[in-house]
């Protein structure tokens, strides 16, 4: 036969001893967030920093190397002129650099040929070749690179060259 007990029969409705995630403190959770929000900050901000001066950086890389371009073809149309010497080709290219605002422009390589052979078309001329190097530093990423890895070249200059290449005029 059926024996009927006293005790309460067992539910899935009775409470427990666990803690739903409803029952913590919104004070708690508000603390949460702002950690949460910190750490991705944390993580994210160098990149978005680094991303940003590379921007930055590389605009003015390739600024210089524009001005060296200009300075190689102005030195071309005074080398192309007859009985022009060297260091007046050297000067002018030295000139546009300096005009440009580019610092230590002494530092840089400047060197003129005056007697190239060019194929136009099916016979030889005679041309004049200017090439301008230069030594281009970054600001910002050069010291971060040697901060990364001090015994490697990455924070070294690096040499931007131009070259101008036009026909003589005839003598």
């Amino acid at each position: 036969m059926l024996e009927k007990s006293n005790a309460a029969p067992e539910t899935t409705d009775s409470p427990t001893l666990r803690r739903s995630h409803s029952a913590r403190s919104p004070h708690s959770s508000r603390r949460s967030e702002r950690g949460t929000a910190l750490l991705e900050t944390a993580l994210t901000l160098p990149l978005l920093l680094l991303v940003s001066v590379s921007i930055f950086e590389f605009g003015r890389a390739y600024q210089t190397w524009q001005i060296l371009t200009n300075a190689a073809r102005e030195g071309a149309r005074v080398a192309v002129l007859p009985n022009t010497a060297v260091a007046d080709v050297q000067q002018r290219v030295i000139d546009y650099m300096r005009s440009g605002q580019l610092p230590d422009c002494d530092a840089s390589c400047v060197s003129v040929i005056q007697d190239q052979a060019i194929s136009i078309g099916g016979s030889n001329a005679s041309a004049s070749v200017v090439t301008v190097n230069y030594p281009f530093n970054f600001i910002v990423l050069n010291p971060v690179a040697k901060l990364v890895a001090p015994a490697s070249t990455l924070g070294a200059a690096l040499t931007l060259t131009a070259t101008a290449e036009m026909r003589n005029e005839a003598q």
